[in-house]
């Protein structure tokens, strides 16, 4: 399933940004701050104070003159768009070193994820509790998935076995799937992938430190 430049009404861009927004928000809240103006968010993110009025706009936040915008309702309004106001409990397939980190992560309860199973091939990992999830074998994922009521997955075996995997998720009914693998995945059109490269992230980084050491011309 392909959503271009925009999900639902949202421009993709804004969607990837409305985190950012929220952690500082938060932070403020938790500062006991009631109002922020635009050019104080702009500063502390180095964005352009009108990208995020316009990113406000769209979620159908308005400032007030000489006051700037509500803290406690920029992250109500950001949480409902995010569906970070709710908990979507996810499964989770490959219990290795990265998807043990996952289910060791407790800022995903901040996002509204609860990783609440984990599956995994090797015998000598299923049957042992992470961080008080069970990791059950890879055989026992479709009836666990729909026992569950699950929508999510999260992929974080070998790229080797990540689109034999990704069948078994697609077979058990799952709906969504973020996908740590970095490897691209073959799956029906009404299943949603997101990609996590880590080599792509890795990349950028290189290039920038790269950029910033050459000398100048």
């Amino acid at each position: 399933m392909s959503y271009g430049y925009k999900i639902g009404s949202l421009p993709i861009t804004t969607v990837q940004r409305l985190p950012n927004y929220l952690r500082l928000v938060r932070e403020l809240q938790r500062e006991g701050l009631e109002a922020v103006s635009s050019a104080r968010l702009a500063e502390t993110l180095r964005v352009e104070a009108i990208q995020i009025r316009k990113d406000f706009g769209y979620i159908g936040i308005t400032g007030r003159p000489k006051t700037g915008y509500r803290v406690d309702e920029l992250v109500d309004v950001i949480e409902q768009c995010l569906s970070w106001n709710r908990v979507q409990d996810a499964i989770l397939v490959g219990a290795g070193n990265l998807g043990r980190a996952l289910m060791g992560y407790r800022g995903f309860a901040t996002h509204g994820l609860r990783i609440v199973a984990a599956f995994d091939v090797d015998p000598g990992i299923t049957g042992e509790s992470v961080n008080e999830i069970s990791v059950h074998a890879l055989s026992e994922l479709a009836p666990i998935a729909r026992r569950l009521k699950v929508r999510m997955a999260i992929l974080t075996v070998s790229p080797e076995a990540a689109q034999a995997a990704a069948d078994k998720l697609v077979d058990a009914g799952i709906e969504g799937i973020w996908n740590f693998t970095g490897k691209r995945l073959s799956v029906p059109d009404d299943v949603i992938i997101q990609d996590q490269d880590i080599a792509t992230g890795l990349a950028v980084l290189s290039a920038k430190l790269t950029a910033r050491a050459a000398p100048l011309r």
